[in-house]
């Protein structure tokens, strides 16, 4: 199981918004560390919500605490602070990057689920740097070949910087987004497909080399999967999933800059 330091927890708490005070008195709000440390509780067992032991307060209140904070951008805005806070540190490895996807299997049903051959769920995609840190997560429907995905990350990026190299396995072996990413100054490197007809190779050897080191995104995966939540989605929305990646990702972050 994993824990949250108290120095973490004081960095989260900062960046979320105290609820506003009722001048008219009323019941007093939430303690909002006890929300969070609930709202992580859910993150890391991956239990249903009735599960949630009293300790964190009420289901319904952590919950809707949850909600709140998804739909008002703060897990987000969390996510790209501890995005920033690498920055000022040491910096992201960009020289080269690498991507990969696992999937979700998504048994609540809701908006923004896909079909495939193992069942409907969604993917997580993943960018990371040379350190296995996450540049950037995504989360959409399983049902889109992961070649197509990729420009979506890329649209939320936690650093100013763009990466080098992209690397990733014989799923992203695309003439169309080979041209794509050397528009924007990148360069893609991933094997090729068996099916590719022997007179249209794109690839050297020297830079797959690279390739040996994919295992830094394995890992950064297994991380992620390491949050219970993450690897079966209950959600019905989109959004709150999200929230969950969101909150997963920055504690990894947190964890390479705080400890």
């Amino acid at each position: 199981m994993l824990k949250l330091t108290d120095e973490q927890i004081d960095w989260l708490l900062e960046r979320i918004p105290d609820p506003p005070k009722n001048p008219m008195g009323g019941r007093p709000a939430e303690n909002k560390r006890k929300v969070l440390r609930g709202i992580f509780w859910m993150l890391d067992n991956g239990a249903k919500w009735k599960d949630l032991p009293r300790r964190f307060g009420t289901k319904s209140t952590v919950h809707r605490w949850f909600q709140k904070w998804v739909r008002d951008g703060v897990f987000e805005a969390i996510l790209k602070d501890a995005g920033r806070c690498v920055e000022e540190r040491d910096g992201y490895r960009l020289y080269e990057c690498f991507i990969d996807g696992t999937f979700s299997k998504a048994r609540g049903g809701g908006d923004g689920i896909g079909c495939t051959r193992v069942g409907k769920g969604v993917k997580i995609m993943v960018l990371v740097d040379a350190h296995g840190l996450p540049v950037s997560v995504d989360t959409t429907s399983a049902q889109p070949h992961e070649c197509r995905l990729v420009q979506r990350l890329f649209e939320f990026m936690l650093t100013d910087g763009t990466p080098q190299r992209v690397i990733g396995d014989r799923a992203y072996d695309s003439d169309k987004l080979d041209e794509e990413l050397a528009t924007q100054g990148i360069e893609l490197i991933a094997p090729h497909r068996v099916s590719r007809a022997l007179g249209n190779k794109t690839q050297d050897g020297r830079p797959l080399r690279r390739y040996k080191r994919r295992w830094t995104v394995e890992r950064t995966i297994g991380w992620i999967q390491n949050f219970r939540r993450l690897c079966i989605r209950w959600e019905k929305s989109t959004r709150l999933f999200q929230g969950f990646l969101h909150l997963g990702c920055t504690v990894l972050l947190l964890r390479a800059v705080l400890g």
